[in-house]
């Protein structure tokens, strides 16, 4: 390996309207100048050095450009300008545009865009819809699906054109369009992400992954490293004091492979350095020499599951591959069953690989005992340690705070009590944050070196480790009788879920436990098998294995329907769940089934239209299955620096873009005389708050609750004192819910129909095609049970359509030979604004006995039904039935990919 070059040149440059001079490395980009030297942060590093994601554009004499691939020498003499030098009436114009649309979710993105938007207007004062989605081809939205985005700039359009920006709603009530709590922050970029935190002595870290998927670790030397300039600390399994292996459900992860061990993915992590920059630290990483015994790996479910295949976890598992079986069976014997059914389908399906490509990368930041109490908090909203106790203190964009801290003392073998994880922001999740990521290697750093340490991963670095959605198999048989009426389903799944269990157990439980769909069927046999594989590993992500079974007994219901005589649209309001019905784990609906609601609300366009699809869905709020759900919350009456009383509602749940803590504001609103901009919310462990990981739509319902009894008592005493009589005073809310039972079983001692969920959401999906069979437009109608926020709502149903229209046509995760093969974000497949259909949201409310106001989750249920409604538009177009995700060789795929304007 050569030796970096030292020589360094001059770079002088306009930089917001000021001359500034500073010395430069010859390979340096200029995304890197402006952050690290200038601490200019709106620009975002989402990709490099890709320059596909669109998030670090700023403008270069005017011109927009990406800046994570632009050397920095090519500015010279040029006039750099980004979000923070725009002037203040384009600041707070773009501000408030995207602020009052809703045309930001997590945020990450957006800086980039709103530069965007200044050179879209600028260049074509009158720009309409076409030319702002042309505009927006360089960037990448995970979360809004786009149309709120367009909304925004159209909104900064006329406001540039002298039209005012239409107010936004303050009034926090529920069912009001409050805005996205700091959204204007998190639009000019002012926000700091993990990554743009920068710390009084800190240093930075970098992680030496496995070359190989399989492999004996014979040595890892790291003796020519521990030499290189800038090195601190080098750490690897020998230095680590506590649990080396961890995990959400089972402890299987190992934070380091030992020497001896074996490798079971290429995200293995074998090593982590701490050095003075990003680069020392990831020259020191690279120059770390490993020995390998290389293996060959198991690289698919049917291979682990063969007889004899090489064991994954021989130590946990030794008797096979198999992390988890999960069993659903109700009524006759599901062979008799099947044979009296008149008609019966049998078919098998096959679902993709899915990376989340979240528009963040993974970071954190850990401060140890050393440096906490000597050094002033950094940046406003940096809460700091709350107690004495503390020895460890990190900044987590993780799915679960508690979670990442429990896992992280346990890393370091210490106590709870001494470490705290706060939430500083999460610009992107989608179940993709819950596992730890580098949030134990950087502890172990800061610990080992007594000082403040950052990891942030390269976005390559981001794909190799976290996990992925789950490729399924899926076998049905499907038996109705002569008119369409379900008798029974049959249905085997096998998912792939890689090296590590994360959540697969729980995906493969939760597919299993919605194989039916949101119909009523008397008799049902499934199981489901989750694989452990060489893979990167596979766990959460939006829908959690509720979406592949989707696929495939959507398409069988289209499929009877056919064999009956009828349509899509009929056999699905003839079979739709209603309340009183019994699922198809056993659970009994005891209210709030609006599902039939929303297949009447899209029956005219369904049938009006030429070429359409239809599908529905269902989906859990809540883990359930025997865990406990419960929702925890404070609001302590604070003194702010105006000298005026202010509320804080402290918890536990994360806000990863789908507008939670503004609902959580909303529900307190809603329950005490309060103003919405007297409340902020913060995510931490200082308070005795846990409520489990984000996921399973739970939050909005759960801290719903939670901040809804806390606010009850809040209400009590504001009825006899105003509100800086109450400085001081915490007022609690704890919600649980601790009646399900796990998949299977009985409820009880007299064996009484299960619970299985909390509640349940429901939808139905109509996907619509041109006369030339291209994909026009999604209709979503999905029941809600009741808006909370009707602007975040719709925000989430688009964007979760947009992610199911990608999964259905042009989304995929390959993998050889253990190793995921995309060099690029464009390899993904994710559609970017120009590509989008369009996307019409109607939302229906039918209150959930269990829901707070009668809240129901939307964020996972939203893409569902997508695939198997696109499919069934498709089918009625050619004739063809498509059982293999993603439809990428459809002509409706190849169009979107290669739609240029």
């Amino acid at each position: 390996m050569n030796p970096p070059t030292t020589e360094t040149e001059t770079l002088t440059f306009l930089l917001n309207g000021r001359e500034v001079t500073t010395q430069i490395e010859p390979d340096e980009k200029l995304l890197d100048v402006l952050r690290e030297r200038f601490d200019i942060v709106s620009p975002k590093n989402g990709c490099q050095p890709m320059g596909q994601c669109g998030c670090c554009t700023i403008l270069v004499d005017g011109r927009p450009m990406v800046s994570c691939v632009m050397p920095a020498s090519r500015a010279a003499g040029k006039a750099v300008t980004t979000l923070e030098g725009l002037p203040e009436a384009d600041r707070r114009a773009l501000a408030a545009a995207f602020h009052v649309t809703g045309g930001l979710q997590c945020g990450f993105c957006i800086p980039g865009i709103a530069m965007r938007a200044k050179a879209i207007i600028e260049k074509k004062p009158e720009a309409d819809l076409d030319d702002i989605r042309r505009g927006l081809m360089m960037h990448l939205c995970r979360c809004t699906g786009y149309k709120k985005i367009e909304d925004a700039i159209g909104v900064y359009r006329d406001a540039c054109q002298g039209k005012s920006i239409p107010g936004a709603d303050w009034s926090g009530k529920l069912g009001s369009g409050l805005p996205r709590f700091q959204g204007e922050a998190f639009a000019l970029g002012e926000k700091r992400y993990i990554a743009d935190i920068k710390v009084a002595g800190m240093l930075h870290g970098a992680l030496r992954f496995s070359d190989h998927p399989r492999a004996v670790i014979k040595r890892i030397d790291t003796a020519a490293a521990e030499l290189m300039p800038g090195v601190h600390q080098i750490v690897t399994w020998l230095d680590v004091p506590g649990e080396r292996r961890q995990g959400l459900v089972y402890r299987d992860w190992p934070v380091f492979i030992a020497e001896g061990e074996v490798t079971r993915c290429a995200g293995d992590v074998l090593a982590a350095v701490a050095a003075d920059s990003p680069a020392a630290a990831r020259r020191a990483a690279d120059a770390i020499v490993v020995e390998y015994e290389i293996l060959d790996p198991v690289t698919s479910a049917e291979e682990a599951l063969a007889p004899g295949a090489p064991l994954v976890h021989p130590d946990i598992h030794p008797d096979g591959n198999v992390l988890s079986r999960s069993a659903v069976r109700m009524g006759d014997p599901i062979e008799d069953a099947l044979a009296a059914c008149e008609h019966v389908v049998h078919e098998s399906f096959e679902t993709q690989r899915i990376e989340h490509l979240f528009l963040e990368p993974e970071s954190c930041l850990a401060m140890p005992e050393q440096w906490l109490h000597e050094t002033p908090p950094p940046y406003e909203h940096f809460e700091g340690p709350t107690s004495d106790s503390v020895k460890l203190h990190v900044l987590s964009q993780g799915q679960g705070v508690f979670d990442d801290r429990r896992q992280i003392a346990s890393l370091l073998g210490l106590s709870e009590d001494e470490v705290q994880v706060e939430l500083i922001s999460n610009g992107g999740g989608f179940g993709g944050k819950e596992d730890l990521s580098v949030q134990g290697q950087t502890a172990l750093l800061a610990v080992a070196t007594g000082r403040p340490v950052k990891i942030t991963l390269s976005r390559a670095e981001s794909i190799r480790l976290h996990p992925k959605r789950h490729p399924m198999t899926i076998e049905y048989w499907v038996g109705c009788d002569a008119v369409g009426n379900l008798q029974a389903v049959k249905a085997r799944i096998v998912g792939d879920s890689g090296a590590y269990a994360s959540v697969g157990s729980k995906v493969l439980e939760r597919a299993a436990g919605h194989a039916c769909g949101p119909y009523r069927v008397s008799n049902v046999d499934v199981e489901a098998i989750a694989a452990y594989t060489n893979n990167v590993p596979c766990g959460a992500m939006r829908g959690f294995g509720v979406n592949q079974v989707a696929w495939g007994i959507e398409q069988c219901l289209d499929l009877l329907a056919a064999k009956v005589g009828s349509d899509p649209w009929t056999i699905r309001y003839a079979n739709a769940l209603e309340d009183g019905d019994t699922f198809c784990t056993g659970q009994v609906l005891e209210g709030g089934v609006g599902l039939k609601k929303t297949l009447e609300a899209v029956k005219s366009q369904y049938f009006a239209a030429g070429y359409a699809g239809i599908a529905c869905g269902i989906k859990n709020t809540g883990i359930g299955n025997g865990m406990p759900d419960s929702g925890e919350a404070e609001i302590v009456v604070e003194q702010w620096a105006d000298g005026q009383p202010g509320l804080a509602i402290f918890t536990g749940f994360t806000e990863m873009g789908q507008g939670l803590l503004t609902i959580l504001i909303q529900a307190l609103c809603e329950t005490a005389p309060v103003e919405a901009r007297r409340v902020r919310v913060v995510i931490d462990t200082s308070r005795p708050t846990p409520c489990g990981m984000t996921t399973a739509s739970r939050a909005t319902v759960l801290g719903g609750h939670a901040v809804r009894l806390a606010g009850e008592k809040l209400a009590e005493a504001l009825k006899s004192s105003d509100l800086a009589g109450l400085v001081g005073r915490i007022f609690r809310g704890e919600y649980v819910y601790d009646e399900t039972v796990p998949l299977g079983q009985r409820r009880g001692k007299d064996g009484g129909p299960p619970k299985t969920h909390l509640a349940f959401s429901y939808a139905t999906q109509v996907a619509i095609l041109d006369d030339d069979g291209n994909l026009d437009r999604v209709i979503a109608v999905h029941d809600v049970g009741r808006v909370m926020n009707r602007i975040l709502c719709e925000g989430q149903i688009e964007g979760s359509v947009h992610m199911g229209i990608g999964y259905a046509l042009t989304e995929d995760c390959p993998s050889e030979g253990g190793h995921v093969q995309a060099k690029d974000l464009r390899a993904f497949g994710v559609l970017r604004a120009h590509q989008t259909p369009d996307i019409d949201v109607i939302l229906i409310e039918e209150p959930d006995p269990n829901g707070p106001w009668g809240a129901k989750g939307v964020g996972e249920i939203g893409l569902v039904p997508t695939a198997p409604a696109i499919a069934g538009a498709m089918r009625r177009f050619d004739g063809q039935l498509r059982i293999r995700l993603p439809m990428s060789d459809s002509p409706q795929a190849k169009a979107l990919l290669g739609k240029k304007k």
